[in-house]
């Protein structure tokens, strides 16, 4: 079916746009119920130990409360591990809410105060007292370093680092270049505007309609229909919109549990909502302790490399990410040798946040390869040029696309990068150090299996719906735009719903797949829908669009034409009287394919470009540009693609100079958990960012040829500032954030 591509590749608006400026877009904690009772949360003191006595009693006496959930009086639910394992759970045990006296991790929640009001519960969780035997905690990775080990279960969808190729120690040390060094990124939380809350509507009969902030309603109704032994078809999840996730909202969390617990018990409804500070109880990038190893011969190219990774995990989940992997497939190397260990302490479960893994990785790769370029005396640029892959040499296949000496290019061209000084400390504006740094992004472009229906009217209006979510990524607008472009529609008579169970199943909308997904379910529906109409036209009397298949025909301004001629046309509300039809519907199920994953490996990637000024006496940095090319295939919206990149880098200068959770070993806690201490960039933090979109066509990635963008916009940026302030100072900093006292000490 040929149709003209009048709004996908273009700059559209957000549809959701005005609901979400006007209020009028309902998130997780606004939906509301006539019996809605609210509940709060009482978190635990301590990091870890027992709890000896909890007294509920001052609580209880309260008017308006209604009931004090703890681990003495919290309603049964499942007893194997299997019940509470989500879509993306690590290999473990999960976490369970109030389910008994010890105390694994600070912040974990060990009563609910349920009441009438908010205000009374939250009066109502300050009266409750409870008793600890505390024990020492045990939060230092540093510490347990030693006692790291490969995790042997590994993750689901997370690939374990590939087997060595060639003999790395033997070449690393026979290279004349060697370069080995230690970096480390800090504790990072997620801190998206929509803190975490479920309203549990109760429905009677043990029927639910939950609202939950997920990135996956699917998700969440597997989780609780598993927990407390519900039916799905007694448990619908509706989500329509979500004020960001970057990951936080992939796994169900404990306030869902907390909610749907006190509804079923109470028979009611329930509403809990986190607030700031416990959104630090729960998910996090982890730390990171990173080894890279660089043999190079004299020309800059790469004879040896090693990368190993340790990093933190809970004490009852193996969380995993691909760490490591990228060293083996971004440049061309003979000898590789990867290493990924985990090593327990007594917190929570990281969870993935924005190309979880990849940010990790890629800074210390990049900033490995940024020593080696001063090493050898080579521009950085040119040297990751002279170790370019072709191929995906770890895992031995080609690429479906790859289009990053492109992006290399015209980022470099654009950025000015050819004008720069090589050495460190040379470039100056007035008493600030001026420096430019690049880095190489690389993250999975992936497909999954998803669903989506499609039913159009003789009016010409089209509805789509999906049960994936939109994270403000622009999923309601793209999705109208293949919808609109397929059927040959204007735009605003498109209508997508999102965000609900009793829409055709979706993935859960991370990992930088929904496009690619959920976007070709669209189009296969509509595809379903188009071949139904032509069936019609085709059976009217005299058609004119007798013999003519879906190949010869375009859908345009509400026509079907025949494309050898376009006078030959039969409109939609023709063609559906002919056949009889007030709708047409069709489901549209897609899949990726396994052929071309056993042959090609599919990456977007990313070339960045930064300018730091870092005073010379005060070590403050600013990132003053950023230039970042990105080669993700086909880009389905020019504006909201444009965003995602600019949330990406924004991102990127965050973890590279100001993002970081500070523990306090002593106690086992989080120290900043508040966003006046948890230090995220500010308006005046960020500057000018200029994105490219470089021209890359791929027509096995995906049917629609797209890769993705959620991820790739901060996979380098890290590596890229941190570059560009040693290029500026001279001073290597290989710790994430790099902080004031780091410059100066």
């Amino acid at each position: 079916m040929a149709t003209p591509s009048r709004y996908v590749g273009t700059a559209q608006s957000r549809l959701d746009g005005p609901a979400k400026v006007t209020g009028a877009a309902k998130y997780a904690a606004e939906f509301t119920a006539p019996d809605l009772a609210h509940g709060v949360v009482v978190s635990s003191a301590i990091a870890k130990g027992r709890i000896t006595a909890i007294d509920t009693s001052a609580a209880e006496a309260v008017p308006g409360v209604i009931k004090v959930l703890t681990h003495k009086n919290k309603p049964r639910t499942a007893w194997l591990d299997y019940n509470y394992q989500d879509q993306v759970a690590p290999p473990g045990s999960p976490f369970r809410a109030l389910n008994g006296p010890e105390i694994v991790y600070g912040g974990q929640p060990v009563a609910l105060v349920v009441a009438e009001s908010f205000e009374l519960a939250r009066y109502g969780a300050s009266l409750v007292r409870v008793t600890y035997a505390e024990e020492v905690p045990n939060t230092d990775l540093n510490k347990n370093r030693d006692a790291a080990y490969v995790p042997p279960k590994k993750r689901s969808g997370i690939k374990p680092p590939p087997d060595p190729r060639g003999d790395a120690a033997g070449a690393y040390d026979t290279a004349p270049i060697q370069l080995r060094q230690e970096y480390k990124q800090a504790i990072e939380h997620h801190n998206p505007m929509e803190p975490h809350a479920s309203t549990v509507v109760y429905e009677g009969d043990g029927k639910l309609t939950i609202h939950d902030k997920i990135q996956g309603v699917n998700n969440t109704q597997g989780y609780v229909c598993g927990v407390f032994g519900l039916k799905p078809d007694n448990v619908r999840v509706i989500t329509p919109y979500v004020g960001g996730g970057f990951g936080s909202g992939l796994r169900p969390q404990y306030q869902l549990y907390l909610a749907v617990a006190a509804a079923l018990d109470l028979k009611r409804s329930v509403r809990v909502v986190l607030t700031r500070d416990q959104m630090f109880t729960f998910g996090y990038r982890p730390e990171t302790f990173q080894t890279v190893a660089l043999g190079a011969d004299n020309d800059g190219r790469l004879q040896a490399l090693t990368h190993d990774a340790v990093a933190g995990t809970s004490t009852f989940e193996d969380y995993q990410e691909a760490v490591v992997n990228w060293s083996g497939l971004l440049y061309h190397c003979p000898n590789v040798t990867l290493d990924y260990k985990l090593a327990k302490i007594d917190t929570y479960t990281p969870s993935d946040m924005r190309a979880p893994g990849a940010v990790t990785g890629i800074f210390a790769l990049e900033s490995a390869m940024d020593e080696l370029a001063y090493a050898t005396g080579i521009d950085p640029l040119e040297l990751r040029l002279r170790n370019y892959a072709e191929r995906d040499e770890g895992e031995g296949k080609d690429f479906t696309s790859k289009a990053l000496r492109a992006a290399y290019e015209q980022g470099a061209a654009r950025f000015g990068w050819s004008k720069r000084k090589a050495e460190p400390r040379a470039m100056r504006d007035g008493r600030e150090l001026v420096g430019w740094g690049m880095a190489t992004g690389v993250w999975e472009a992936m497909m999954m299996q998803s669903s989506a229906s499609a039913t159009l009217t003789p009016d010409g209006k089209l509805e789509l719906a999906c049960s994936t979510a939109d994270l403000g990524t622009g999923t309601y607008t793209i999705l109208s735009q293949i919808g609109a472009d397929a059927l040959g529609l204007d735009l605003d008579h498109v209508t997508t719903r999102l965000g609900d169970t009793a829409l055709p199943e979706a993935p859960l909308a991370g990992g930088s797949w929904t496009a690619a997904s959920s976007g070709a379910a669209v189009q296969e529906a509509c595809r379903k829908v188009a071949d139904t109409l032509l069936g019609y036209a085709r059976g009217m009397a005299d058609s004119p669009l007798a013999n003519a298949d879906l190949a010869h025909v375009t859908f345009a301004d509400g026509e079907i034409r025949l494309q050898s001629n376009p006078s030959r046309k039969v409109t939609i509300a023709e063609a559906m009287r002919a056949g009889g039809a007030e709708t047409v519907e069709a489901t549209g199920k897609v899949k990726p394919s396994m052929l071309t994953n056993m042959r090609f490996s599919a990456y977007t990637h990313s070339a960045v470009f930064a300018e730091v000024k870092v005073d010379e006496e005060l070590g403050v940095v600013r990132v003053t540009r950023v230039v970042s090319a990105i080669a993700a295939g086909k880009i389905l919206n020019l504006k909201t693609a444009r965003s995602q990149i600019l949330g990406g880098v924004v991102m990127g200068i965050g973890a590279a100079l100001e993002e970081e959770s500070m523990v306090d070993h002593n106690l086992g806690r989080i120290m900043n958990h508040n966003l006046g201490e948890y230090h995220v960039p500010v308006n005046a933090d960020i500057h000018d960012i200029d994105v490219i979109f470089v021209d890359e066509h791929d027509d096995k990635v995906s049917p629609l040829g797209v890769k993705g963008l959620g991820e790739i916009g901060i996979v380098g940026a890290a590596a890229a500032v941190a570059n560009a302030v040693f290029h500026a100072t001279g001073k290597r900093v290989r710790e994430l954030p790099i902080t004031i006292d780091k410059i100066l000490g």
